[in-house]
């Protein structure tokens, strides 16, 4: 084989040289230049409550306990940028109505950032400890696509506290081999190596401050709308992601390590209590075992409602709503 020319060595050196600096040039903008504690308002204008968990620490929720009758909790969905946002239409429609309960789950929001392992069992237990701490009656709970899995998890930990279940565009429901590379990585034991790569400290928050640039929140949400995105919902999505701490739980979901692998055999189709799918097209998760699980697991039942991309409940929520108190109406009091 012939020896490389010094010119050949030299190209080589700078096609290798480029992506370093380029890369250690935004670690340093991501260290010196980005705003890690922009402001943060409230993601729903309510009580919020802040409350102590053995499970994860301090917890935040809006509260609205105006309204008699039974509770709803409400769960946000996880991402890059999640938070009780994400459930505020619901939030609003019903607080007039009900008691109303958003949970801001652990990483989230206002709750706790902690640097700490993040696993879909915190969750869950976080959220079964809020149902028994803070509501401390059985609940109505409405959760978004992977706040479904939780939901579910916890609903299975405690069924005491969870009369109904109401999961709009929930994971957890494609067959193996299919789903988004987070998924892919839960299904393949990859998502511990995959973590520890993203998470690593030189690059961990440079990383996320990519994935959690206006821009790439813009992309990301646009898949989920049918028509323009919701006004003020990136900027929220944007200040939610620029806090100290911010990138710990993201970083656990985008290495997959927050899906459950077979979700369909150990959460769906063992749940006890009803259970409303609402579902149509989502660009992040499918709905291929929906039918299985409808066939196997009398307890469930779906709605459809068109045409939407995984966030019904801003461009049709009067169609959620009314298959929301439908479905309630049916289980009876």
């Amino acid at each position: 084989m012939p020896l490389r020319t010094k010119r050949q060595n030299n190209t080589l050196s700078t096609i290798l040289t480029v992506p370093v600096a380029a890369a250690g040039a935004w670690i340093g903008y991501s260290a010196l230049a980005i705003d890690h504690r922009v402001s943060l308002p409230d993601a729903i204008v309510a009580e919020r409550s802040p409350f102590p968990t053995k499970a994860a620490g301090w917890l935040s929720a809006y509260v609205d306990r105006a309204a008699a009758g039974r509770p709803l909790v409400l769960i946000h969905s996880v991402n890059a940028a999640a938070s009780a946002y994400e459930m505020g239409p619901l939030f609003r429609h019903y607080r007039s109505r009900r008691p109303v309960f958003a949970l801001d789950l652990p990483g989230y929001g206002f709750s706790n950032r902690l640097k700490r392992t993040y696993t879909p069992e915190l969750f869950a237990d976080a959220i079964a400890e809020f149902l028994e701490t803070q509501v401390g009656e059985p609940a109505d709970v409405a959760a978004l696509s992977l706040g479904c899995e939780f939901a579910a998890r916890a609903a299975l930990q405690r069924p005491d506290l969870v009369r109904t279940l109401a999961f709009i565009s929930p994971s957890g429901l494609n067959r193996s081999g299919s789903g988004r590379a987070t998924q892919q990585a839960t299904a393949s034991g990859t998502d511990s190596t995959v973590h520890s790569l993203l998470a690593f400290p030189l690059w961990g928050r440079p990383l996320f401050d990519l994935v959690a640039s206006r821009r790439s929140i813009e992309f990301f949400l646009s898949k989920s709308f049918v028509g323009p995105i919701t006004p003020g919902y990136v900027d929220y999505c944007y200040a939610t992601a620029h806090q100290p701490g911010a990138e710990h739980a993201p970083l656990y979901f985008l290495s997959g390590r927050l899906f459950t692998r077979n979700a369909f055999e150990e959460l769906y189709q063992k749940l006890p209590m009803p259970t409303l799918a609402i579902y149509d097209r989502d660009f992040y998760v499918n709905f291929e075992r929906l039918p299985e699980v409808l066939e196997r697991n009398m307890a469930w039942k779906s709605v459809r409602i068109s045409p939407t991309l995984g966030l019904p409940q801003f461009e049709k929520l009067d169609a959620v709503t009314a298959e929301l108190d439908a479905f309630w109406q049916s289980v009876g009091a």
